[in-house]
């Protein structure tokens, strides 16, 4: 059993390592989500931070302020969701196998 008990310890390290090289590989892998028919588009990377935001100028109108933020915030808010489903994605790949389906680990 101690065999088995130390195989385990050496798969769980291998996957914490496995794991952290993913999480720095996240920050240069991006999504870009829009809004608007493309209007805006908002680029966010794997640790779930925006890259970029970007915006038509012909949807720059002062008459219509509250419009463009409303696109803003929804193209944001789709870049965020993607970048997070895309960090969840790859974690699984390393996890996978060795945690039981939807465990969650806190902050990935």
């Amino acid at each position: 059993m101690k065999g088995g008990m130390q195989g385990m310890l050496k798969q769980i390290q291998k996957m914490q390592a496995e794991m952290q090289k993913v999480q720095s590989e996240l920050a240069n892998i991006t999504v870009t989500e829009e809004a608007g028919g493309g209007m805006i588009k908002a680029t966010a990377n794997g640790n779930r931070e925006i890259i970029s935001v970007e915006i038509d100028p012909q949807v720059i109108n002062s008459d219509e302020k509250e419009i463009l933020e409303d696109l803003v915030v929804a193209a944001v808010n789709k870049a965020l969701e993607s970048a997070a489903k895309l960090a969840e994605e790859e974690m699984a790949k390393v996890t996978k196998g060795i945690l039981p389906p939807g465990f969650n680990i806190p902050g990935m």
